[in-house]
Protein backbone atom coordinates (compact mmCIF):
# COMPACT_ATOMS: atom_id res chain seq x y z
CA UNK A 1 0.00 0.00 0.00
CA UNK A 2 1.19 3.62 -1.04
CA UNK A 3 0.22 7.10 -1.11
CA UNK A 4 -3.11 8.69 1.04
CA UNK A 5 -5.16 5.69 -0.27
CA UNK A 6 -2.69 3.21 1.34
CA UNK A 7 -2.88 4.92 4.55
CA UNK A 8 -6.91 5.07 4.89
CA UNK A 9 -6.60 1.64 3.70
CA UNK A 10 -4.00 0.36 6.72
CA UNK A 11 -6.47 2.31 8.95
CA UNK A 12 -9.13 0.59 8.03
CA UNK A 13 -7.78 -2.69 8.69
CA UNK A 14 -6.44 -1.55 12.01
CA UNK A 15 -10.20 -0.41 13.02
CA UNK A 16 -11.89 -3.95 11.75
CA UNK A 17 -8.98 -6.02 13.43
CA UNK A 18 -9.50 -3.41 16.76
CA UNK A 19 -13.52 -4.32 16.54
CA UNK A 20 -12.72 -8.19 16.07
CA UNK A 21 -10.57 -8.01 19.91
CA UNK A 22 -13.35 -5.58 21.21
CA UNK A 23 -16.05 -8.00 20.52
CA UNK A 24 -13.97 -11.06 21.86
CA UNK A 25 -13.33 -8.88 24.64
CA UNK A 26 -16.40 -7.71 25.67
CA UNK A 27 -17.76 -9.72 27.89
CA UNK A 28 -13.89 -10.46 30.00
CA UNK A 29 -14.46 -6.79 31.04
CA UNK A 30 -16.92 -7.87 34.20
CA UNK A 31 -16.11 -11.32 34.07
CA UNK A 32 -12.01 -10.98 34.46
CA UNK A 33 -11.37 -13.34 37.31
CA UNK A 34 -12.81 -15.96 35.43
CA UNK A 35 -9.46 -17.42 34.11
CA UNK A 36 -11.09 -20.42 31.93
CA UNK A 37 -13.20 -17.45 29.35
CA UNK A 38 -9.64 -14.99 29.61
CA UNK A 39 -7.90 -18.63 28.08
CA UNK A 40 -10.81 -19.32 25.43
CA UNK A 41 -10.43 -15.34 24.35
CA UNK A 42 -6.83 -15.16 24.38
CA UNK A 43 -6.43 -18.60 22.04
CA UNK A 44 -9.28 -17.47 19.68
CA UNK A 45 -7.64 -14.34 18.66
CA UNK A 46 -4.32 -16.22 18.41
CA UNK A 47 -6.20 -18.58 16.11
CA UNK A 48 -8.62 -15.45 14.47
CA UNK A 49 -5.00 -13.78 14.12
CA UNK A 50 -2.86 -16.71 12.33
CA UNK A 51 -5.77 -17.84 9.81
CA UNK A 52 -6.02 -13.68 8.68
CA UNK A 53 -2.26 -13.59 8.51
CA UNK A 54 -1.85 -16.86 6.61
CA UNK A 55 -4.94 -16.76 3.99
CA UNK A 56 -3.77 -12.76 3.13
CA UNK A 57 -0.28 -13.56 2.43
CA UNK A 58 -0.55 -17.17 1.02
CA UNK A 59 -3.50 -17.51 -0.27
CA UNK A 60 -3.10 -18.52 -4.08
CA UNK A 61 -5.21 -15.24 -5.19
CA UNK A 62 -4.62 -11.94 -3.87
CA UNK A 63 -6.81 -10.98 -1.31
CA UNK A 64 -7.88 -7.35 -0.31
CA UNK A 65 -7.04 -7.99 3.55
CA UNK A 66 -9.49 -4.79 4.22
CA UNK A 67 -12.57 -6.55 2.95
CA UNK A 68 -11.17 -10.17 3.93
CA UNK A 69 -11.70 -8.74 7.55
CA UNK A 70 -14.69 -6.69 7.38
CA UNK A 71 -16.07 -10.39 5.94
CA UNK A 72 -15.12 -12.16 9.33
CA UNK A 73 -16.27 -9.59 11.40
CA UNK A 74 -19.63 -9.71 9.26
CA UNK A 75 -19.58 -13.08 9.66
CA UNK A 76 -19.06 -13.50 13.20
CA UNK A 77 -21.45 -10.91 14.05
CA UNK A 78 -24.05 -12.64 12.47
CA UNK A 79 -24.54 -15.39 14.74
CA UNK A 80 -26.13 -12.82 16.99
CA UNK A 81 -28.99 -10.21 16.75
CA UNK A 82 -29.46 -8.39 13.24
CA UNK A 83 -28.58 -5.39 15.55
CA UNK A 84 -25.43 -5.61 16.66
CA UNK A 85 -23.31 -4.56 13.67
CA UNK A 86 -20.18 -2.57 12.30
CA UNK A 87 -20.76 -0.06 11.07
CA UNK A 88 -17.18 1.27 9.01
CA UNK A 89 -16.75 5.32 9.02
CA UNK A 90 -18.77 5.92 5.14
CA UNK A 91 -21.68 4.54 6.75
CA UNK A 92 -21.63 6.86 10.03
CA UNK A 93 -24.18 9.53 9.09
CA UNK A 94 -26.59 7.18 10.18
CA UNK A 95 -25.73 7.00 13.59
CA UNK A 96 -25.26 10.84 13.52
CA UNK A 97 -28.68 10.97 12.26
CA UNK A 98 -29.97 8.77 15.00
CA UNK A 99 -28.31 10.30 17.95
CA UNK A 100 -28.53 14.44 16.62
CA UNK A 101 -31.26 14.17 14.08
CA UNK A 102 -29.31 15.88 11.57
CA UNK A 103 -27.03 15.34 8.56
CA UNK A 104 -25.41 17.11 5.79
CA UNK A 105 -27.83 16.71 2.40
CA UNK A 106 -30.08 18.29 -0.24
CA UNK A 107 -33.45 17.81 1.57
CA UNK A 108 -35.06 14.76 -0.94
CA UNK A 109 -36.27 11.44 0.06
CA UNK A 110 -35.77 9.04 -2.32
CA UNK A 111 -37.09 5.21 -2.87
CA UNK A 112 -37.75 2.72 -5.07
CA UNK A 113 -40.43 3.27 -7.43
CA UNK A 114 -41.69 0.82 -10.22
CA UNK A 115 -37.85 -0.51 -10.42
CA UNK A 116 -36.32 2.78 -10.46
CA UNK A 117 -34.91 5.07 -7.49
CA UNK A 118 -36.65 8.32 -7.60
CA UNK A 119 -37.51 11.35 -5.37
CA UNK A 120 -40.43 10.41 -3.05
CA UNK A 121 -41.20 13.58 -1.77
CA UNK A 122 -38.50 17.00 -1.26
CA UNK A 123 -38.49 18.89 2.12
CA UNK A 124 -39.63 22.52 2.22
CA UNK A 125 -37.22 25.16 2.01
CA UNK A 126 -34.08 23.12 1.46
CA UNK A 127 -31.90 23.29 -1.82
CA UNK A 128 -34.05 20.84 -4.06
CA UNK A 129 -37.08 22.73 -2.91
CA UNK A 130 -35.71 25.70 -3.76
CA UNK A 131 -34.14 24.95 -6.94
CA UNK A 132 -37.55 23.09 -8.39
CA UNK A 133 -36.38 18.94 -7.99
CA UNK A 134 -40.30 17.70 -7.60
CA UNK A 135 -41.15 14.01 -6.25
CA UNK A 136 -41.18 11.54 -9.29
CA UNK A 137 -37.28 12.56 -10.56
CA UNK A 138 -35.38 10.19 -11.28
CA UNK A 139 -31.59 10.46 -10.81
CA UNK A 140 -29.19 10.04 -13.73
CA UNK A 141 -25.70 11.29 -11.81
CA UNK A 142 -24.68 12.73 -8.80
CA UNK A 143 -21.31 14.48 -8.80
CA UNK A 144 -20.61 13.24 -11.40
CA UNK A 145 -21.49 9.47 -10.75
CA UNK A 146 -23.74 7.89 -12.93
CA UNK A 147 -26.16 6.00 -10.29
CA UNK A 148 -27.46 3.23 -13.01
CA UNK A 149 -27.16 -0.14 -10.93
CA UNK A 150 -26.98 1.09 -7.72
CA UNK A 151 -29.14 0.69 -4.70
CA UNK A 152 -31.02 3.70 -2.32
CA UNK A 153 -28.77 3.31 0.27
CA UNK A 154 -26.00 4.00 -2.38
CA UNK A 155 -27.54 6.63 -3.89
CA UNK A 156 -28.57 8.38 -0.96
CA UNK A 157 -24.82 8.65 0.24
CA UNK A 158 -24.20 10.29 -2.86
CA UNK A 159 -26.26 13.10 -2.28
CA UNK A 160 -25.13 13.52 1.49
CA UNK A 161 -22.00 15.65 2.86
CA UNK A 162 -20.65 18.16 4.61
CA UNK A 163 -23.00 21.37 4.93
CA UNK A 164 -21.93 23.95 2.18
CA UNK A 165 -20.37 21.62 -0.21
CA UNK A 166 -22.08 21.67 -3.71
CA UNK A 167 -22.90 18.99 -5.81
CA UNK A 168 -24.09 18.48 -9.34
CA UNK A 169 -27.07 16.02 -10.21
CA UNK A 170 -28.72 15.07 -13.61
CA UNK A 171 -32.21 14.17 -13.02
CA UNK A 172 -34.81 12.73 -15.70
CA UNK A 173 -38.09 13.92 -15.45
CA UNK A 174 -41.44 12.77 -16.84
CA UNK A 175 -42.56 14.99 -19.77
CA UNK A 176 -39.20 16.64 -19.66
CA UNK A 177 -37.31 15.55 -23.72
CA UNK A 178 -34.09 15.97 -21.83
CA UNK A 179 -32.36 15.75 -18.66
CA UNK A 180 -32.61 18.72 -16.15
CA UNK A 181 -28.83 19.59 -14.56
CA UNK A 182 -29.19 20.99 -11.14
CA UNK A 183 -25.96 22.54 -8.64
CA UNK A 184 -27.79 21.61 -5.31
CA UNK A 185 -25.79 23.39 -2.28
CA UNK A 186 -25.70 20.73 1.15
CA UNK A 187 -27.43 21.82 4.06
CA UNK A 188 -27.55 20.80 7.61
CA UNK A 189 -30.45 18.96 7.07
CA UNK A 190 -33.03 18.64 10.79
CA UNK A 191 -34.69 15.63 10.68
CA UNK A 192 -38.55 16.05 11.85
CA UNK A 193 -39.44 13.45 14.34
CA UNK A 194 -43.30 14.82 14.39
CA UNK A 195 -44.70 14.91 10.64
CA UNK A 196 -47.77 16.04 11.98
CA UNK A 197 -49.73 17.42 14.66
CA UNK A 198 -53.20 19.27 14.94
CA UNK A 199 -56.87 19.16 15.94
CA UNK A 200 -59.00 15.86 14.21
CA UNK A 201 -62.36 17.11 15.55
CA UNK A 202 -63.17 19.91 17.99
CA UNK A 203 -61.22 19.12 21.04
CA UNK A 204 -59.24 16.31 19.92
CA UNK A 205 -55.24 16.68 19.04
CA UNK A 206 -53.70 14.16 17.02
CA UNK A 207 -49.93 13.89 16.66
CA UNK A 208 -47.56 11.90 14.47
CA UNK A 209 -44.20 10.24 15.84
CA UNK A 210 -42.19 9.26 13.35
CA UNK A 211 -38.76 8.56 15.11
CA UNK A 212 -37.36 8.70 17.80
CA UNK A 213 -33.82 10.60 17.56
CA UNK A 214 -32.40 12.86 20.08
CA UNK A 215 -34.95 16.48 19.50
CA UNK A 216 -38.33 14.56 19.76
CA UNK A 217 -39.45 15.29 22.86
CA UNK A 218 -38.86 18.92 22.20
CA UNK A 219 -40.83 18.90 19.14
CA UNK A 220 -43.60 17.07 21.08
CA UNK A 221 -43.16 19.79 23.92
CA UNK A 222 -44.00 21.98 20.87
CA UNK A 223 -46.74 20.07 19.35
CA UNK A 224 -48.86 19.93 22.62
CA UNK A 225 -48.32 23.96 23.35
CA UNK A 226 -49.49 25.00 19.97
CA UNK A 227 -52.03 22.10 20.51
CA UNK A 228 -53.19 24.11 23.32
CA UNK A 229 -53.01 27.56 21.68
CA UNK A 230 -55.39 26.40 19.34
CA UNK A 231 -58.08 25.55 21.92
CA UNK A 232 -58.95 23.42 24.91
CA UNK A 233 -57.43 19.85 24.34
CA UNK A 234 -59.85 17.47 25.37
CA UNK A 235 -58.00 13.80 24.25
CA UNK A 236 -54.86 12.94 22.24
CA UNK A 237 -53.91 10.59 19.35
CA UNK A 238 -50.25 9.89 19.00
CA UNK A 239 -49.52 8.05 16.27
CA UNK A 240 -46.59 5.75 16.51
CA UNK A 241 -48.19 3.40 13.35
CA UNK A 242 -44.60 2.67 10.86
CA UNK A 243 -42.36 4.58 13.57
CA UNK A 244 -38.95 1.99 14.05
CA UNK A 245 -37.92 3.74 16.98
CA UNK A 246 -34.55 5.32 17.99
CA UNK A 247 -33.12 6.68 21.34
CA UNK A 248 -34.25 5.26 24.47
CA UNK A 249 -33.64 8.42 26.21
CA UNK A 250 -35.95 10.16 23.61
CA UNK A 251 -38.82 7.63 24.44
CA UNK A 252 -38.27 8.37 28.25
CA UNK A 253 -38.50 12.03 27.04
CA UNK A 254 -41.77 11.70 25.27
CA UNK A 255 -43.83 9.38 27.83
CA UNK A 256 -42.53 12.28 30.32
CA UNK A 257 -44.70 14.78 28.81
CA UNK A 258 -48.25 12.29 30.14
CA UNK A 259 -47.35 10.63 33.25
CA UNK A 260 -46.77 11.97 36.92
CA UNK A 261 -43.54 13.19 37.53
CA UNK A 262 -41.15 10.26 39.15
CA UNK A 263 -42.84 7.65 37.01
CA UNK A 264 -40.72 4.50 36.25
CA UNK A 265 -41.04 4.44 32.29
CA UNK A 266 -38.51 1.53 31.36
CA UNK A 267 -35.86 -0.09 32.89
CA UNK A 268 -32.96 -2.10 31.29
CA UNK A 269 -30.75 -5.65 32.61
CA UNK A 270 -27.45 -6.43 31.18
CA UNK A 271 -24.90 -8.70 32.25
CA UNK A 272 -22.45 -5.66 32.75
CA UNK A 273 -23.76 -3.84 36.43
CA UNK A 274 -24.11 -0.54 34.52
CA UNK A 275 -26.57 -1.94 31.70
CA UNK A 276 -28.54 -2.39 35.27
CA UNK A 277 -30.83 1.03 35.28
CA UNK A 278 -34.26 2.25 35.54
CA UNK A 279 -35.54 5.51 33.64
CA UNK A 280 -38.00 8.00 35.68
CA UNK A 281 -39.91 11.16 34.53
CA UNK A 282 -38.20 13.97 35.43
CA UNK A 283 -40.50 16.78 34.85
CA UNK A 284 -44.09 17.75 35.10
CA UNK A 285 -46.75 16.49 32.82
CA UNK A 286 -47.50 18.78 30.03
CA UNK A 287 -51.21 16.47 29.41
CA UNK A 288 -51.29 15.12 32.75
CA UNK A 289 -54.64 13.87 32.77
CA UNK A 290 -56.80 14.26 29.39
CA UNK A 291 -58.00 10.78 27.73
CA UNK A 292 -54.87 9.55 24.76
CA UNK A 293 -54.84 6.99 22.52
CA UNK A 294 -51.61 5.43 21.15
CA UNK A 295 -51.87 4.01 17.52
CA UNK A 296 -49.84 1.13 16.85
CA UNK A 297 -49.11 -1.78 13.72
CA UNK A 298 -46.88 -4.27 13.41
CA UNK A 299 -44.00 -1.41 12.13
CA UNK A 300 -43.85 0.11 15.87
CA UNK A 301 -40.61 -1.13 17.18
CA UNK A 302 -38.37 -0.17 20.09
CA UNK A 303 -38.81 2.87 21.30
CA UNK A 304 -42.38 3.35 19.84
CA UNK A 305 -42.77 -0.12 22.24
CA UNK A 306 -41.30 1.61 25.35
CA UNK A 307 -43.82 4.80 24.58
CA UNK A 308 -46.89 2.08 24.25
CA UNK A 309 -45.81 -0.15 26.73
CA UNK A 310 -45.31 2.26 29.47
CA UNK A 311 -48.21 4.33 29.29
CA UNK A 312 -50.69 1.26 28.47
CA UNK A 313 -48.84 -0.32 31.84
CA UNK A 314 -49.26 2.66 33.68
CA UNK A 315 -52.72 2.97 32.47
CA UNK A 316 -52.42 6.24 31.19
CA UNK A 317 -53.66 5.30 27.90
CA UNK A 318 -55.34 2.79 25.62
CA UNK A 319 -53.61 1.49 22.56
CA UNK A 320 -55.43 0.63 19.65
CA UNK A 321 -54.33 -0.94 16.24
CA UNK A 322 -52.49 -4.12 15.99
CA UNK A 323 -49.94 -5.81 17.57
CA UNK A 324 -46.30 -4.60 17.27
CA UNK A 325 -43.48 -5.49 16.21
CA UNK A 326 -41.16 -7.12 19.28
CA UNK A 327 -38.21 -6.04 19.84
CA UNK A 328 -37.31 -5.46 23.35
CA UNK A 329 -33.23 -4.79 22.65
CA UNK A 330 -31.30 -2.36 23.77
CA UNK A 331 -28.05 -1.48 21.90
CA UNK A 332 -24.97 1.08 22.73
CA UNK A 333 -22.82 2.59 20.12
CA UNK A 334 -19.12 1.59 21.03
CA UNK A 335 -16.59 4.25 19.02
CA UNK A 336 -13.79 2.34 17.26
CA UNK A 337 -10.51 3.44 16.04
CA UNK A 338 -10.57 5.72 12.53
CA UNK A 339 -14.35 6.65 12.94
CA UNK A 340 -15.66 2.95 12.65
CA UNK A 341 -18.28 2.02 15.26
CA UNK A 342 -19.48 -0.93 16.90
CA UNK A 343 -23.28 -1.10 17.42
CA UNK A 344 -24.14 -3.97 20.19
CA UNK A 345 -27.05 -5.38 21.94
CA UNK A 346 -25.81 -4.86 25.64
CA UNK A 347 -29.30 -4.96 27.58
CA UNK A 348 -32.92 -5.83 27.34
CA UNK A 349 -35.15 -3.44 28.30
CA UNK A 350 -38.93 -3.90 30.61
CA UNK A 351 -41.93 -1.73 30.77
CA UNK A 352 -43.31 -0.99 33.67
CA UNK A 353 -45.56 -3.99 34.12
CA UNK A 354 -42.50 -6.01 34.49
CA UNK A 355 -42.38 -7.96 31.28
CA UNK A 356 -40.26 -8.05 28.27
CA UNK A 357 -41.48 -7.57 25.13
CA UNK A 358 -38.80 -9.17 22.82
CA UNK A 359 -40.29 -11.68 20.94
CA UNK A 360 -37.17 -13.30 18.97
CA UNK A 361 -34.92 -15.25 20.81
CA UNK A 362 -32.02 -14.78 18.71
CA UNK A 363 -29.24 -16.98 20.73
CA UNK A 364 -31.70 -20.32 19.79
CA UNK A 365 -32.17 -22.07 16.40
CA UNK A 366 -34.26 -24.85 15.85
CA UNK A 367 -33.47 -27.46 13.29
CA UNK A 368 -34.22 -25.53 10.28
CA UNK A 369 -31.79 -22.68 11.43
CA UNK A 370 -35.04 -20.52 12.65
CA UNK A 371 -34.92 -18.30 15.55
CA UNK A 372 -37.20 -18.99 18.99
CA UNK A 373 -40.89 -17.47 19.37
CA UNK A 374 -42.00 -18.44 22.35
CA UNK A 375 -45.71 -19.16 21.51
CA UNK A 376 -48.74 -17.17 23.06
CA UNK A 377 -49.68 -20.13 25.58
CA UNK A 378 -46.82 -19.99 27.20
CA UNK A 379 -46.37 -16.05 27.81
CA UNK A 380 -46.00 -15.22 31.40
CA UNK A 381 -49.07 -12.95 32.29
CA UNK A 382 -48.96 -9.64 34.06
CA UNK A 383 -50.62 -6.42 35.51
CA UNK A 384 -51.08 -2.82 34.56
CA UNK A 385 -51.21 -0.50 37.34
CA UNK A 386 -54.58 -0.39 37.71
CA UNK A 387 -54.82 -4.92 36.91
CA UNK A 388 -55.18 -4.93 33.40
CA UNK A 389 -53.70 -8.20 31.93
CA UNK A 390 -50.75 -7.91 29.75
CA UNK A 391 -48.64 -10.51 28.35
CA UNK A 392 -44.85 -10.77 27.65
CA UNK A 393 -42.46 -11.80 24.91
CA UNK A 394 -44.93 -10.86 21.89
CA UNK A 395 -44.69 -7.01 21.48
CA UNK A 396 -47.76 -4.68 22.30
CA UNK A 397 -50.55 -6.04 22.59
CA UNK A 398 -53.44 -3.28 21.73
CA UNK A 399 -56.47 -2.75 23.87
CA UNK A 400 -58.34 -2.81 20.76
CA UNK A 401 -57.51 -4.55 17.74
CA UNK A 402 -58.77 -2.89 14.69
CA UNK A 403 -57.00 -4.00 11.00
CA UNK A 404 -56.62 -1.83 8.47
CA UNK A 405 -58.89 -2.83 5.67
CA UNK A 406 -56.63 -5.32 2.87
CA UNK A 407 -56.14 -3.29 -0.66
CA UNK A 408 -58.48 -5.02 -3.41
CA UNK A 409 -56.06 -6.78 -6.00
CA UNK A 410 -56.36 -3.56 -8.56
CA UNK A 411 -55.08 -1.29 -5.84
CA UNK A 412 -52.44 -3.79 -4.88
CA UNK A 413 -51.37 -3.65 -8.34
CA UNK A 414 -51.60 0.03 -8.98
CA UNK A 415 -49.45 0.35 -6.23
CA UNK A 416 -47.07 -2.28 -6.69
CA UNK A 417 -46.63 -0.31 -10.54
CA UNK A 418 -46.32 3.33 -8.59
CA UNK A 419 -49.15 4.49 -11.34
CA UNK A 420 -51.23 6.35 -8.43
CA UNK A 421 -47.54 7.96 -7.88
CA UNK A 422 -46.45 8.40 -11.47
CA UNK A 423 -50.48 9.89 -11.92
CA UNK A 424 -50.16 12.76 -9.50
CA UNK A 425 -46.31 13.84 -10.85
CA UNK A 426 -48.15 13.77 -14.58
CA UNK A 427 -51.60 15.66 -13.56
CA UNK A 428 -49.78 18.52 -10.73
CA UNK A 429 -46.90 18.85 -13.85
CA UNK A 430 -49.71 19.59 -16.17
CA UNK A 431 -52.13 21.69 -14.59
CA UNK A 432 -49.88 24.30 -12.57
CA UNK A 433 -51.27 27.12 -11.01
CA UNK A 434 -55.14 24.95 -10.95
CA UNK A 435 -56.47 24.83 -7.10
CA UNK A 436 -56.25 21.02 -6.52
CA UNK A 437 -58.58 19.86 -2.96
CA UNK A 438 -59.96 16.59 -4.42
CA UNK A 439 -60.31 14.03 -6.85
CA UNK A 440 -62.91 15.40 -9.03
CA UNK A 441 -65.19 13.42 -11.72
CA UNK A 442 -62.95 14.66 -14.33
CA UNK A 443 -59.63 13.61 -12.77
CA UNK A 444 -60.88 10.25 -12.03
CA UNK A 445 -61.87 10.41 -15.86
CA UNK A 446 -57.99 11.21 -16.78
CA UNK A 447 -56.50 8.50 -14.46
CA UNK A 448 -59.13 5.96 -16.17
CA UNK A 449 -57.89 6.87 -19.66
CA UNK A 450 -53.98 7.01 -18.35
CA UNK A 451 -54.59 3.34 -17.36
CA UNK A 452 -56.07 2.62 -20.53
CA UNK A 453 -53.02 4.19 -22.13
CA UNK A 454 -50.62 2.34 -20.11
CA UNK A 455 -52.13 -1.22 -20.99
CA UNK A 456 -52.82 -1.85 -17.03
CA UNK A 457 -53.69 -5.14 -16.10
CA UNK A 458 -54.45 -6.73 -13.12
CA UNK A 459 -55.12 -10.42 -11.83
CA UNK A 460 -57.97 -11.10 -9.24
CA UNK A 461 -57.74 -13.60 -6.66
CA UNK A 462 -60.32 -15.42 -7.80
CA UNK A 463 -58.78 -16.10 -11.28
CA UNK A 464 -55.32 -18.03 -10.01
CA UNK A 465 -58.18 -20.39 -7.80
CA UNK A 466 -60.33 -20.76 -11.17
CA UNK A 467 -57.24 -21.51 -12.72
CA UNK A 468 -55.61 -23.52 -10.22
CA UNK A 469 -60.02 -25.60 -10.14
CA UNK A 470 -59.38 -26.10 -14.12
CA UNK A 471 -56.20 -28.09 -13.84
CA UNK A 472 -57.19 -29.78 -11.13
CA UNK A 473 -60.23 -31.04 -13.28
CA UNK A 474 -58.34 -32.06 -16.32
CA UNK A 475 -56.23 -33.81 -13.92
CA UNK A 476 -59.38 -35.83 -12.81
CA UNK A 477 -60.66 -36.54 -15.97
CA UNK A 478 -63.97 -34.61 -15.36
CA UNK A 479 -66.44 -34.25 -17.49
CA UNK A 480 -66.51 -31.80 -20.58
CA UNK A 481 -69.40 -30.45 -18.81
CA UNK A 482 -67.53 -29.55 -16.08
CA UNK A 483 -64.88 -27.99 -18.08
CA UNK A 484 -67.81 -26.13 -19.80
CA UNK A 485 -68.94 -24.71 -16.75
CA UNK A 486 -65.13 -23.99 -15.63
CA UNK A 487 -64.75 -21.57 -19.05
CA UNK A 488 -68.20 -19.84 -18.38
CA UNK A 489 -67.16 -19.16 -14.80
CA UNK A 490 -64.12 -17.44 -16.64
CA UNK A 491 -66.03 -15.50 -19.43
CA UNK A 492 -68.37 -14.44 -16.74
CA UNK A 493 -65.51 -13.42 -14.15
CA UNK A 494 -63.77 -11.62 -17.10
CA UNK A 495 -66.52 -9.27 -17.78
CA UNK A 496 -66.97 -8.70 -14.22
CA UNK A 497 -63.05 -7.98 -14.14
CA UNK A 498 -63.99 -5.46 -16.68
CA UNK A 499 -65.83 -3.47 -14.28
CA UNK A 500 -62.63 -3.64 -11.96
CA UNK A 501 -62.54 0.13 -11.99
CA UNK A 502 -66.29 0.64 -10.89
CA UNK A 503 -66.10 -2.27 -8.24
CA UNK A 504 -63.13 -0.23 -6.91
CA UNK A 505 -63.86 3.54 -7.34
CA UNK A 506 -64.10 4.43 -3.74
CA UNK A 507 -60.70 3.31 -2.75
CA UNK A 508 -58.97 4.61 -6.14
CA UNK A 509 -60.41 7.83 -5.66
CA UNK A 510 -58.80 7.39 -2.14
CA UNK A 511 -55.49 6.53 -3.16
CA UNK A 512 -55.37 9.44 -5.51
CA UNK A 513 -56.25 12.13 -3.05
CA UNK A 514 -53.40 11.29 -0.91
CA UNK A 515 -51.11 11.23 -3.33
CA UNK A 516 -52.42 14.74 -5.01
CA UNK A 517 -52.59 16.16 -1.87
CA UNK A 518 -48.83 15.34 -1.18
CA UNK A 519 -47.89 17.11 -4.01
CA UNK A 520 -50.12 20.13 -3.40
CA UNK A 521 -49.02 20.48 0.54
CA UNK A 522 -46.14 18.28 1.48
CA UNK A 523 -46.42 15.55 4.05
CA UNK A 524 -48.69 17.40 5.87
CA UNK A 525 -51.11 17.01 2.84
CA UNK A 526 -51.07 13.35 2.53
CA UNK A 527 -51.51 12.96 5.85
CA UNK A 528 -54.51 14.78 7.00
CA UNK A 529 -55.88 12.98 3.04
CA UNK A 530 -55.53 9.73 4.81
CA UNK A 531 -57.61 10.67 7.81
CA UNK A 532 -61.25 10.29 5.84
CA UNK A 533 -60.66 6.43 5.43
CA UNK A 534 -58.13 5.29 8.45
CA UNK A 535 -60.29 2.86 11.04
CA UNK A 536 -58.27 2.55 13.18
CA UNK A 537 -57.92 6.68 13.52
CA UNK A 538 -61.90 6.18 13.69
CA UNK A 539 -61.95 3.84 16.41
CA UNK A 540 -59.52 5.78 18.60
CA UNK A 541 -62.09 8.92 17.97
CA UNK A 542 -64.97 7.47 18.99
CA UNK A 543 -63.03 5.66 22.90
CA UNK A 544 -61.92 9.72 22.81
CA UNK A 545 -65.17 10.84 22.55
CA UNK A 546 -66.83 8.18 25.27
CA UNK A 547 -65.75 9.29 28.36
CA UNK A 548 -67.31 6.20 29.83
CA UNK A 549 -66.25 3.92 27.60
CA UNK A 550 -62.79 5.21 27.66
CA UNK A 551 -62.98 5.17 31.23
CA UNK A 552 -64.58 1.12 30.98
CA UNK A 553 -61.70 0.07 28.62
CA UNK A 554 -58.42 1.72 30.53
CA UNK A 555 -60.22 0.23 34.76
CA UNK A 556 -60.88 3.94 35.16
Amino acid sequence: MNGANGKRSWEKLVAAFGLAAAVLFFSSIMLASDSSLLLKISKSIDVFGRVFKEVTTSYVDEIDPEKFMEAGIHGMLGTLDPYTVYIDKENGDEVDLLTSGKYGGIGVTIGLRDGAVRVISVMDGYSAHRQGVVPGDRFLEIGGVKVSGLKPDEIRNLTRGEPGSDVKVLIERDGESEPLEFVLIREEIQVKNITYSGMVEDGIGYVRLERFSRRAGDELRMAIKDLKLSGEVRGLVLDLRGNPGGLLDAAVDVVSKFVPRGSMVVSTRGRRMESDKRYSSTEEPLLPSIPMVVLTDRNSASASEIVAGSLQGLDRALVVGTRTFGKGLVQTIVPLNYGAQLKITTARYYIPSGRSIQEIDYMHRDRNGVFAVTPDSLRREFKTSRGRKVYELGGITPDSTVEQPADGPMVRELHRKSLFFKFANRYVNEHKGDAITGVTPAILQEFRAYLEAQKFDFQEDSEKHVKELRSLAERLRYSKAVLADIDQLEKDMQVDKDRGFERYREAIEEELKIELMARVAGERGRIEASFHTDSQLKVAMGLLQDQKLYSRRIGG
